[in-house]
Formats: C-alpha cells, structure tokens, sequence
C-alpha cells in the first residue's frame, strides 16, 4: 500500500516535471527494493526448498518495513546536510535538506520530545536504570516503541539526560 501511494508520487513528479522529487522518489524506491532484495535472500538461506511464489509472498516487504527504510534514507540527507553545512556547501546542502522534506512527507508524524521524556522515564524505571552505564537497558526497551516515529539520536540525548538527573 505505501509502495504503491510511492510509485504513483513518482509518476505523478514525472509528469510535472519535478526534477528533485523523481530522483529522490527514484532512490527511495531502489532502497526499498535493495531491503526487499536482502530479506528475500536471508529468507532463502533460512528455509530452503521454498518455490518462488512461497519466497516471493514471505519476502514482500510491510509498510512498517518500508517506513523504516525511509527513515534511514531520511536520516542519511540530514548527516549530509549538517556535514555540507559544516564544510561551507550551502547550495548541496539545501538540495539535501529538500530531499529530505520529500522523504518527510511519507514519514508517520514524529514524536515530541516531551513524549519521548514521559516513555524514556517510564523505560528507566522499569529496567531500574541509574546511570550511563545502563543506557544500553533502556534503549533495548524504549527503541521499539519509538522506532519509525522519532530520531534515534534525540532518543539517546533524553536518556542520557535523565540518567545523569538521577
């Protein structure tokens, strides 16, 4: 269903002539297909024997799949963005920053870091966290439930800031 609502974006760019769009739908499209690639080969070394029909239903990637390639495309423009910022390339990392408003707007709606701080405490108390050294325990239980719907990063800021509260 998401791939679909991609694929008919990417026609529709094409035929308005949205230049910046199509290869970034373009792209976005390969990196799906790279993940559909990778899950049908981990599937055939695991079951064996499978026919083609079989393998090709089993590796058919889930719109949560294809949100977190998205995601991970996403994140890619903006390190880029930031690092061409940082070395004086406004004009590349604009065109970053565009892509990346693209990916975006295929995105679920990100959480607020407020919303992030009331799980991450929630996350704290249930594995009985009490300093840096147990990031790695609330990250493994607060990771999934933030997954495709906040940055990984902040997520990991908010932590660290809550456990060196304590």
């Amino acid at each position: 269903m998401m791939m679909e609502k991609i694929k008919s974006d990417l026609i529709a760019a094409q035929k308005n002539k949205e230049e910046n769009k199509v290869s970034t739908l373009r792209m976005l499209v390969a990196a799906v297909n790279n993940k559909a690639i990778s899950k049908r080969a981990l599937i055939a070394g695991q079951e064996p024997g499978l026919s083609e029909d079989e393998l090709a239903k089993k590796s058919e990637l889930s719109d949560q799949e294809i949100v977190e390639s998205i995601f991970s495309e996403a994140k890619k423009r903006r390190e880029a963005a930031r690092e061409y910022e940082k070395g004086g390339r406004s004009e590349l990392a604009q065109k970053e920053k565009q892509e990346l408003e693209i990916l975006s707007s295929y995105l679920p709606a990100q959480m607020e870091e407020e919303e992030i701080r009331k799980l991450a405490a929630e996350a704290i108390q249930k594995t009985g966290a009490e300093s840096n050294k147990d990031i790695g325990k609330v990250m493994g239980v607060l990771m999934p439930q933030t997954k495709g719907k906040a940055d990984g990063s902040l997520v990991g800021r908010v932590v660290k800031e809550l456990l060196q509260g304590k």
